[in-house]
C-alpha cells in the first residue's frame, strides 16, 4: 500500500492545528471568565526556558505552512509574528 506524504502530512496537521485553536479558545474563554488581559496568558510559560505561548503557536503555525511549501516546491508565505491577541492567533 502506498502512501502519499502529502496525505500524511495533512492529516496530521490538520490534527495538531485544531487541537491548537481548541487551546486558544479555551485560554481566551478562561481570560475572559478571570477577568484577566490576554497577554497574562499569550506571554505564559510552563517552564522559564520555554518560549511564551504565543511564539510556540507562531512556530506550530510556521512547521505546517513550510512543510507544506516545501512540499510544493513554491515559496512559503511570510507572517510577521506580531500577534498580540487569542483571535490574531486563531486567524493566524
Amino acid at each position: 500500500m502506498t502512501v502519499a506524504i502529502s496525505a500524511l502530512l495533512k492529516g496530521s496537521t490538520a490534527q495538531a492545528l485544531g487541537a491548537l485553536g481548541n487551546i486558544l479558545k479555551k485560554g481566551a474563554d478562561h481570560a475572559a471568565a478571570a477577568k484577566l488581559p490576554e497577554e497574562v496568558f499569550l506571554n505564559f510559560r510552563l517552564f522559564p526556558d520555554m518560549f511564551p505561548l504565543v511564539r510556540q503557536v507562531q512556530i506550530a503555525c510556521d512547521a505546517a505552512k513550510l512543510a507544506v511549501a516545501r512540499l510544493g516546491g513554491r515559496p512559503a508565505p511570510v507572517h510577521a509574528d506580531t500577534e498580540k491577541t487569542f483571535a490574531e492567533l486563531q486567524s493566524r
